[in-house]
C-alpha cells in the first residue's frame, strides 16, 4: 500500500486511496476463509456465498436468498477484508478472476479508477470529470517512487521520466484500451505530467497553457 494517508490530499484524497482509519478498520473485521467463497453468477459474474457442506464433488452454498449446489471446481476463494480495495492486486492472497473483478468494482464505486497489477496500471474509465489531474496532484506525485503514492497515470509517467534522467535511456509507455478515446486521454495525462516537470521551473502561466493544449 502507499505510504501516506488520503487526508494529505485534502478533498482529492478519497479519489486516490483509503484513509488510515479505513485501513485499520478493515483489519479488525472477523473473517473465516473456509466458509466464504465466490461462485459464478449469470447476472453479477460472481457472488459471495457461505459454504454449508460438501457433497462428493459438489458444494452446497448459501446465497442471500437460497441454497444452491455448485461444482467444487467453480469455487473461488475470497480474500480477507484487509485486502479490500487493495492498490496492487498482485498482493492478494488469492489471486483469481472473481477477486480481481471485485477489487476493481469496489475501487471504481469509490471513484478510485487506477489500480496496479504488478507492473501494469489498470484504469476503469469513469465517464465523468474527477479532480485527480490538477496541478497540486501533479506536484504531489513529482519525484515520488511508485510505491510511495497511490496508483495513478502520473506515477507511471513520473517513473518513466525519472528513469530517463537517471539512466539516459529512452522510455516508453504502452497504453491499450477497447476504445481509442480512452487511450488518447490516458496518453494526454501521462504527457502532461512529464511536461509539467520539464516546465515547472519556468513561468507559471506556461503550465496553464500546457494543460489546455494537452487536452485539445
Amino acid at each position: 500500500m502507499s505510504r501516506f494517508d488520503a487526508n494529505e490530499f485534502g478533498e482529492v484524497g478519497p479519489f486516490l486511496c483509503k484513509t488510515d482509519l479505513e485501513l485499520l478498520a478493515a483489519k479488525t473485521i472477523a473473517f473465516d476463509g473456509k466458509k466464504r467463497a465466490w461462485v459464478p453468477d449469470e447476472k453479477e459474474a460472481y457472488i459471495e456465498v457461505e459454504i454449508k457442506e460438501l457433497d462428493r464433488d459438489k458444494v452446497i452454498v448459501e446465497t442471500k436468498d437460497r441454497r444452491v449446489s455448485v461444482k467444487e471446481e467453480d469455487i473461488q476463494q475470497i480474500n480477507p477484508p484487509k485486502f479490500d480495495m487493495i492498490e496492487d492486486m498482485t498482493m492478494l492472497t488469492h489471486l483469481n478472476e472473481a477477486s480481481v473483478l471485485f477489487n476493481l468494482r469496489r475501487r471504481y464505486a469509490a471513484w478510485m479508477i487506477y489500480t496496479y497489477s504488478g507492473l501494469l496500471c489498470v484504469t476503469v474509465y469513469p465517464y465523468k470529470w474527477l479532480p485527480v489531474y490538477t496541478a497540486p496532484v501533479v506536484a504531489a506525485y513529482k519525484g515520488k517512487r511508485r510505491a510511495e503514492v497511490p496508483p495513478h497515470i502520473y506515477a507511471i509517467a513520473n517513473n518513466a521520466y525519472n528513469d530517463m534522467l537517471r539512466n539516459r535511456e529512452n522510455q516508453s509507455m504502452l497504453i491499450t484500451s477497447s476504445g481509442k478515446i480512452q487511450c488518447d486521454i490516458s496518453a494526454a495525462w501521462g504527457s502532461y505530467h512529464i511536461y509539467y516537470q520539464i516546465m515547472s521551473q519556468k513561468k507559471p502561466e506556461l503550465l496553464d497553457m500546457l494543460l489546455v493544449s494537452t487536452n485539445q
